[in-house]
Formats: C-alpha cells, sequence, structure tokens
C-alpha cells in the first residue's frame, strides 16, 4: 500500500475512532442521568421528571444554538414527537422495573436498526439472542416481571428505533444542534400535559428544578448531541451496535446508584443482549 493510500485512510480512521467516542460517552452520561431521574418520581411523577427534562435541555439547547424557525420543520417536528416519547415511556418504565431492565429491554430498538436490511444468516443468529435473552429477563412465564413496566420499555424501544432514523436526518438537515434544539422543545411540549398532571405544583420548586437541570445535562443535552455527531460520522447501523454496552451500564448504574440488586438471571440475560449486539458489531461489514 503506498503512501498516499495510507494518508488518505488517516483522517477517515480518526473521524471513526472519535464517533466511537462520543457514542460511548453518550451511552454512560444517561444512565446516571436516569438514575437521578428515578429519586424525583416522588414528587414529580414519571411524566412530570420527563418533562423538566425536555424542558430545561431545550432551554439550553436553544440558548447555545438560537435555531431559526426555517428548513425542514416537519422533519424537527417529527424527530420531537419521537423525542418526548420514547423519554417518557422510558421513565414509566424505570418507575416500575429496574434500571438495568428496563434499558434492556429497550436497547431491542437499535439492535433492530442494526440488522433491518440484512441477507445474512448470523445477523439472525443475534437477533434470536438477544430476542432469548429479554424473554428470559421478563421471565419465561411472564410473571416475574411488573407488565405495565415492560410495555413501556417496548414502546421506548420503538420509540428509539424512530429516534435513531430522524436523528440522522434531522442532522443532516440543520447546522450544527440547532434541529435537536428545535425537536427539544417539541418534545416538552408533548410531555407537558400529562407533566403537569402527575407533578401537579411541584414543577416549580427550585431544589427540584436543580435536581432536573443535571438531569437535563447528563440525559439529554450532553448525550444527544453527541449523538448527533456521531450519526454524522457513522452510518446507522454501525451507530446501533455501538451502543451494546447500554444495558451493562445502566445495571451498574442502578446497582451503584439506586441499590437494585439483580439476580443471576437477570445478570444473564442482560449479558445475552449484550453479547448480541457486540457480536452484530464485531461482524458488521457495514
Amino acid at each position: 500500500m503506498n503512501r498516499e493510500a495510507v494518508g488518505l485512510r488517516e483522517p477517515e480512521s480518526r473521524e471513526r475512532a472519535v464517533a466511537v467516542g462520543l457514542v460511548i460517552v453518550a451511552a454512560a452520561s444517561p444512565q446516571a442521568g436516569a438514575a437521578l431521574a428515578v429519586t424525583l418520581f416522588d414528587e414529580l411523577g414519571p411524566a412530570g421528571a420527563a418533562f423538566l427534562r425536555l424542558a430545561l435541555a431545550a432551554i439550553v439547547l436553544w440558548a447555545i444554538w438560537r435555531p431559526r424557525l426555517t428548513g425542514d420543520l416537519r422533519l424537527a417536528g417529527a424527530f420531537g414527537v419521537a423525542l418526548g416519547l420514547m423519554n417518557w415511556s422510558f421513565y414509566e418504565s424505570i418507575d416500575r422495573i429496574p434500571l438495568g431492565v428496563a434499558v434492556t429491554i429497550e436497547f431491542a430498538g437499535p439492535l433492530l436498526v442494526a440488522v433491518f436490511g440484512s441477507r445474512r444468516p448470523l445477523d439472525g443468529v443475534w437477533i434470536a439472542l438477544a430476542a432469548a435473552g429479554i424473554v428470559l429477563l421478563v421471565g419465561p412465564g411472564g410473571g416475574s416481571m411488573d407488565a405495565a413496566g415492560v410495555g413501556f420499555a417496548l414502546a421506548a424501544a420503538a420509540f428509539w428505533m424512530a429516534y435513531i432514523y430522524l436523528s440522522k436526518r434531522t442532522g443532516a438537515a440543520f447546522p450544527g444542534g440547532s434541529g435537536l434544539a428545535l425537536a427539544m422543545a417539541v418534545g416538552a411540549l408533548i410531555v407537558l400535559p400529562a407533566g403537569v398532571i402527575q407533578a401537579e405544583g411541584a414543577l416549580a420548586e427550585p431544589d427540584l428544578l436543580g435536581a432536573a437541570l443535571v438531569v437535563a445535562l447528563a440525559s439529554s443535552v450532553l448525550p444527544y448531541s453527541l449523538d448527533l455527531e456521531a450519526l454524522r460520522r457513522l452510518p446507522e447501523a454501525v451507530f446501533g451496535v455501538l451502543m451494546s454496552l447500554d444495558p451493562a451500564i445502566a445495571a451498574l448504574a442502578g446497582f451503584v446508584l439506586l441499590g437494585q440488586d439483580l439476580g443471576a438471571r437477570e445478570v444473564l440475560a442482560i449479558g445475552m443482549v449484550v453479547v448480541a449486539s457486540a457480536g452484530a458489531a464485531s461482524l458488521s461489514h457495514r
């Protein structure tokens, strides 16, 4: 291989390495934010906490990017709807089931994005392994886990799929993070009615606002901004499978920050999903 070819490959390799680092940080940050959000549910309810997270994140992003109401606003609006419903359903889920369990079920979304369109038999094996892990996690008889919590986690998985597709298109259609700022505001408006009902008058309490701001920065501003930058450098499929450590990180955050112990069956099930995701990533030709 000549030096000129090597020189052309080096910037591309650096771009990919940067993108991988962005995804890893984006995967770890929201788990700590989600653990903190759980502590707010007694006062705010899941919808109230989700609304404050989205609203405060929108304020920060608007201050940074100052987006204009031009461009493909329908795309930004669709992205915002997916963003708002994903956060709301996820918070309703972790109000009922452990954080690591919820994230593992939710992770079915990006894993499916990673293998959609593939014709390789081995990708079917990874999907089967992940599905078996999720079934084992929920319980073979379906009675060992809160059904509503599982349902909300599955809904979050579906909205996460939409988020990945729409995030890449929004990042390409708007400069910087302006599209994300618009979408975050739409997401906050989507959750606003339920948030007001659940939180009642607690939305304006200063101490809760401070904690919610930390949640917003850790769970929305930082990871979603990094997601947009990573998706500018990576295909959607690769992005989806690079987040394979999400379930394990969430389980660790739940244990350390919330004291949520997991049994051997849950740990094995989470491991199956992580292995399936990592396997799909390591053998992906895309």
